[in-house]
């Protein structure tokens, strides 16, 4: 591990530090799959201990797949508390996809047992939860228990979508995770949508 990684790492187990003492107890909060064309949309929160002793918290795009999955099964162990929820390819449909991402963070929210005295949600926009919370950009970097929060939810989503992949072939959804990339697009015309393809995507965005 890189000096930059280890000093960055520190940083946000000081942040959670920080947080904690001026909030009480906290959780993190963050979404997997809101840019997909296909799958429904993930969330997790996560309550860490003081003292945790889950080495290697980092935002999830950071780490191999293999270092995730070891973290998700750690963090399920060692977390306070944790909840995984999810708002489906027919809530996307109703909402859209932004609302449904909140619908999402705020059922894993409300999962949890006990509750926060106070949310930390990655990005820009809080759900709506009676919980005081804020939002804190690129939060999956700079908070653990956002990290924390990052890994349940990719790592849940990505399992969830290499099951869509044996129930609809060809679609490539074991690769790709249905983000919009030139193979997904190119099965999308060779085969049309299926029953998890989110409603109202445009083929005519297709990138090169």
């Amino acid at each position: 591990m890189s000096e930059a990684t280890e000093l960055r790492r520190r940083a946000m187990l000081d942040y959670d530090e920080a947080m904690r003492t001026q909030f009480g107890v906290i959780c993190g909060v963050d979404e997997a799959g809101r840019g997909p064309l296909a799958g429904d949309v993930y969330a997790a929160a996560v309550i860490l201990g003081e003292n945790h002793g889950i080495e290697g918290l980092d935002d999830s795009k950071k780490l191999s797949d293999k270092r995730r999955d070891a973290l998700f099964d750690e963090i399920q162990k060692k977390a306070k508390a944790y909840c995984i929820a999810k708002a489906t390819v027919e809530e996307i449909g109703k909402l859209n996809i932004l609302h449904a991402a909140m619908l999402a963070m705020k059922r894993a929210v409300e999962g949890l047992n006990p509750a926060p005295d106070y949310v930390l949600v990655d990005g820009n926009r809080l759900p709506e939860i009676a919980i005081a919370g804020e939002t804190v950009v690129k939060g999956d970097a700079t908070s653990a228990s956002i990290a924390a929060a990052s890994i349940l939810a990719k790592v849940a989503r990505d399992r969830y979508m290499l099951e869509q992949a044996k129930l609809y072939p060809g679609y490539g959804f074991e690769n790709h995770m249905g983000y919009p990339t030139a193979a997904h697009y190119a099965a999308l015309e060779a085969l049309g949508p299926c029953a998890i393809h989110r409603p109202g995507f445009r083929l005519e965005k297709k990138k090169k």
